[in-house]
């Protein structure tokens, strides 16, 4: 099925590193109120390639035109996995979306430091947020109870991937839009504001920490419903 044959309603969603799943439950609930058929990804963290394949996985059971979303890290694997054929358009959740040929480290290269953003590395290589620093660092706008939820509830990410390499820009072939938290703590916002200018995408700004994906959740499904409907526009 081509994506001018129907409206999109499938919507896929990518966490990133520091995080599984879960914390994408409010925007699950908002799309699937809308009528929206939403997949939720749970990367391993373990290498880039891991969690590309583990969202070309879910991509490849769509039965139709579907928007794929990433927040932080899942900005990177959205960028390589997005180039599939069922991937209509792309949403960044302050999120990395670095070009073909072009490391996630390397994104940060001329941007200014996040001091409370703090990444404790063990000694086989996978870096978890420092405890005593996550709220202030990845979601302030949080109660302490979800603060405290998302804290312990963190996935440690092979610290690797941040060298390694994209193949494919899929922001360089399909309409892409971004949302990006004004009060996050883990990207330099010039950093933000780069990349998804670079990208093309129609940005929203909204006042929220890195963890707006929780705290601004009826924002950023706006986003992306208003991307299915741009996405379904563009292809008829």
């Amino acid at each position: 099925m081509s994506t001018t044959d129907q409206q999109i309603k499938n919507v896929v969603l990518v966490h990133g590193a520091f995080a599984d799943g879960s914390g994408w439950r409010g925007v699950y609930d908002n799309l699937t109120a809308r009528g929206f058929t939403v997949t939720i990804v749970q990367n391993p963290l373990t290498s880039l390639a891991d969690d590309v394949a583990a969202t070309t996985r879910v991509l490849d059971q769509q039965d139709g035109p579907t928007i794929l979303v990433g927040h932080s890290w899942g900005g990177t694997v959205i960028t390589e996995a997005g180039v599939h054929p069922r991937v209509a358009g792309l949403v960044y959740v302050s999120a990395l979306a670095p070009d073909a040929g072009q490391t996630t480290g390397q994104q940060y290269e001329g941007f200014a430091a996040t001091p409370e953003f703090v990444i404790d590395v063990t000694d086989d290589g996978y870096g978890f947020l420092n405890p005593d620093k996550f709220k202030a660092g990845f979601a302030h706008d949080t109660s302490d109870t979800d603060a405290a939820f998302l804290r312990d509830t963190q996935v440690p990410i092979n610290m690797s991937v941040f060298d390694t390499p994209v193949t494919n820009a899929a922001w360089r072939t399909k309409p892409s839009w971004a949302v990006i938290a004004t009060e996050d703590k883990s990207f330099d916002q010039a950093m933000l504001q780069h990349m998804a200018t670079r990208a093309g995408a129609k940005i929203t700004t909204v006042s929220a920490s890195h963890a707006l994906y929780v705290t601004q959740s009826g924002v950023v499904s706006d986003t992306i419903a208003a991307a299915a409907e741009g996405a379904s526009r563009a292809a008829r």
